[in-house]
C-alpha cells in the first residue's frame, strides 16, 4: 500500500512539472507572449525568452520542403493579433498623419506670409527713397545707408529661403 502512495506522489509531481512548462517570447510587435505551446516558426530564436527544459518534449524544428524552404505553420489559437490593438494603432497613425499634414500646411502658409512681407520690405527699401523708422523712445528717425543695406540683405535672405 505504501508504494502506491509513493507512486501517486511521484506522478503528481511529474504532472505539476509538465503543467508549469511555459514558453515565453517577444512577438514582432514587441509584446511578451506566454503560452504552454511553442512559438510560431517565424519567431526568431533570439526572441524566445523562456522555454520548458524537459527531455520528453521535443523542441520545435522548422519543416522544410524539397526546395529547403520552411513551410508555414498556423499560429496556435489565442496567439493572433489583437484586433482592437491593431485598430488603435492604425487610428493613432492616421491621426499622426493628419497632424503632420496640418503642420506642413501651417508652415507653408507662414513661409508664404514671410515671403510676401520680405518682398514688400525690399520694395520699400529701394534706393532713392527716404525710409523712416520709430526707435525705442518713440522718436522718428531716418534710415542711413548702412542700415538700409543690412535690411535689404535680411529681406533677400528671407526671400531666398521662403519664396520657393
Amino acid at each position: 500500500m505504501k508504494w502506491h502512495k509513493l507512486l501517486l506522489l511521484a506522478l503528481a509531481g511529474f504532472w505539476s512539472t509538465a503543467a508549469l512548462a511555459q514558453w515565453q517570447w517577444m512577438d514582432k510587435d514587441g509584446r511578451k507572449v506566454f503560452s504552454d505551446r511553442p512559438p510560431p516558426q517565424d519567431v526568431p530564436e533570439k526572441n524566445i525568452l523562456k522555454q520548458p527544459h524537459m527531455a520528453s518534449q521535443p523542441q520545435p524544428v522548422a519543416a522544410t520542403t524539397s526546395a529547403d524552404t520552411p513551410t508555414a505553420t498556423p499560429a496556435p489559437p489565442g496567439l493572433g493579433k489583437d484586433k482592437r490593438l491593431e485598430e488603435n494603432k492604425a487610428n493613432a497613425e492616421a491621426a499622426e498623419a493628419v497632424k503632420k499634414k496640418a503642420d506642413e500646411e501651417r508652415q507653408a502658409k507662414v513661409r508664404a506670409d514671410n515671403c510676401a512681407r520680405a518682398k514688400r520690405a525690399k520694395a520699400q527699401l529701394a534706393e532713392g527713397q527716404l525710409v523712416s523708422q520709430v526707435n525705442a523712445k518713440g522718436e522718428r528717425s531716418f534710415m542711413d545707408d548702412a542700415t538700409r543695406a543690412a535690411e535689404l540683405r535680411r529681406a533677400d535672405e528671407i526671400i531666398a529661403s521662403d519664396c520657393q
